[in-house]
């Protein structure tokens, strides 16, 4: 009697082995398909930095110095109706300046001959027909570094919304055609996988600001993709799709 139960039980393992090996093979029936939606648009928002550097012997002149200079910009950008909130102090930076001294006495040492404070401004720019007046603005009220400009939009979050839809449908179109082309039956979707998006802000190249009249600026358009990965069950045509 002990015999036949474990004759039983062993053949009852087999045969859920058999089932759990049938399905595994049924599982790999499938497709998976990546999916890419771009969308272009014309930027909304432009975001500077700029910043005001200066010199002098003393630490305490040098910082003096760039923050009059800072506080001039700052009360131009206001006047030009860049609101409080759309700037922002990015860094505020003392360092030595040293020189070699060349003497034969003195060995070549170098010393500490004077400081160099900067401050950085972080500033955005909703108005993109004012961006050039508003560069000239800061350039005449001190600012001596620009770092950087970009170009976005209010709402990146919306974008991705926009275009995150139209990347599925592009991968349901293409593993329709393949299956298509491969004398299938394309199932349901098992699963969908973002790998994410890229495009958005565009960056220019730092330089010094020193041209004093107004500067030409062309937005262009910003070019935005998203790309998911999905996953599709295939079943032979008249025949069930994996389980």
């Amino acid at each position: 009697m002990k015999a036949r139960k474990l004759l039983a039980a062993a053949l009852m393992l087999s045969m859920g082995a058999g089932a759990a090996a049938a399905s595994d093979a049924a599982g790999q029936r499938q497709i998976t398909v990546n999916g890419e939606s771009t969308l272009q648009m014309a930027p909304e928002l432009a975001t500077i930095t700029l910043g005001v550097t200066e010199e002098a012997e003393e630490a305490a002149a040098a910082m003096a110095a760039v923050s009059e200079a800072m506080g001039a910009v700052i009360a131009q950008l206001k006047d030009s109706g860049i609101a409080g909130a759309d700037m922002q102090t990015q860094q505020i930076a003392m360092h030595p300046v040293w020189s070699q001294d060349r003497s034969y006495d003195n060995g070549g040492r170098r010393e500490i001959t004077g400081f160099q404070a900067s401050n950085t401004l972080m500033v955005r720019v909703r108005d993109l027909d004012r961006l050039g007046p508003v560069l000239d603005t800061v350039l005449a009220a001190g600012a001596n570094q620009f770092q950087g400009l970009s170009f976005g939009v209010e709402d990146t979050a919306a974008v991705t919304d926009r275009i995150r839809g139209e990347a599925v449908k592009d991968a349901m179109r293409k593993a329709q055609q393949l299956a298509e082309a491969a004398g299938m039956d394309l199932g349901p979707v098992r699963t969908i996988t973002e790998n994410g998006g890229g495009g958005g802000p565009r960056p220019m190249m730092a330089m010094d600001m020193a041209r004093s009249e107004a500067m030409p600026v062309e937005a262009g358009e910003l070019t935005f993709t998203h790309n998911v990965s999905v996953v599709f069950d295939m079943a032979v045509p008249g025949g069930a799709a994996s389980e």
